[in-house]
């Protein structure tokens, strides 16, 4: 028999044990930070106040922004400040809503990508049926259902994982409270409720997954067989951005819960842990929104009412 303990506080190991590198990280963090706040608050600014960009496109890029910006402010504020301090610990509440709300916001971010596939593939499939499908009572629905979807599932997670005895040391082989390290830290053969949650996760992602895949499908299809040339790499300028987005959140949510969790993760699984924590949130403004041209336009008209 395994003794479990009580933990009222976990420490959360980064990623070097090294205090200069630790410093570097925490300053590379900030910047990321910085950035990735600037970018979305830019993209919920613009397309509040430019009417032009009221339209469900843009109504899901708002969405995606904020929901960006709460995902990102998570994780890496409290990592920064702890490495500014000399700190590692987190308290046992922090981490539950460290946990709640990193599952909550990832499950809702896939499936508001899923209805942003959706608008893309109404609007180059079915482009005279535009305005009577995506009106703006669907569009309120589909965000609402990622929202409610994302909490579900953020509570089902953060219940299943606490509620588990814990036998090991309260050490956290990551910068954030993740699932696989808290699952790492239970006792053996008492997580078959978490197991249980993971499986109705990864199915309804997998759904997310097959209706994005079906939405471009159809998608490709339709823009190969437009005539002009200008007119396809429009499409595709207009469809790549989100593919990428979604094609870097799904492979490292997969790779990071889905293989199994050594007892001392490397560099590269503390890595992978950034690619659907951080670097989503920072690319999503640039690689999706920034360089559209309707948005540099607003974002000119922005500049010159300012001045």
């Amino acid at each position: 028999m395994t003794n479990a303990t009580l933990v009222t506080e976990f420490t959360l190991m980064g990623f070097s044990e090294v205090r200069e590198l630790q410093i570097l990280h925490a300053m590379l963090f900030l910047l990321i930070y910085l950035g990735a706040l600037l970018g979305n608050l830019l993209i919920i600014a613009l397309t509040t106040f430019d009417e032009w960009l009221h339209t469900p496109m843009y109504f899901f890029l708002k969405h995606l922004s904020f929901l960006d910006l709460c995902y990102i402010s998570v994780t890496v504020p409290k990592f920064i400040s702890n490495t500014l301090v000399n700190r590692n610990s987190i308290s046992s509440l922090g981490c539950i809503s460290q946990v709640f709300f990193v599952v909550f916001l990832a499950c809702t971010e896939l499936a508001l990508l899923t209805g942003m596939s959706y608008d893309r593939y109404v609007a180059i499939c079915h482009p005279l049926h535009y305005a009577v499908i995506m009106k703006r009572r669907t569009c309120v629905k589909l965000a609402a259902s990622s929202w409610l979807s994302g909490g579900l599932s953020g509570l089902l997670h953060t219940a299943t994982s606490f509620s588990l005895p814990f036998c090991d040391s309260p050490r956290i082989h990551q910068f954030f409270c993740e699932i696989p390290q808290i699952l790492r830290l239970s006792c053996p053969d008492n997580y078959s409720a978490e197991v249980g949650a993971l499986a109705v996760t990864s199915s309804l992602s997998f759904g997310c997954f097959l209706s994005i895949a079906f939405s471009y499908i159809h998608i490709f299809s339709t823009v190969l067989k437009i005539p002009s040339v200008v007119g396809r790499s429009k499409a595709f300028s207009t469809c790549m951005p989100h593919l990428l987005v979604v094609t870097i959140f799904l492979h490292s949510a997969a790779v990071a819960y889905l293989k199994p969790t050594s007892a001392c993760p490397s560099l590269v699984d503390r890595l992978v842990s950034v690619f659907y924590t951080v670097v989503p949130p920072t690319l999503n403004p640039i690689i999706y929104s920034l360089r559209n041209k309707d948005m540099k336009a607003a974002l000119t008209k922005l500049v010159r009412r300012s001045c």
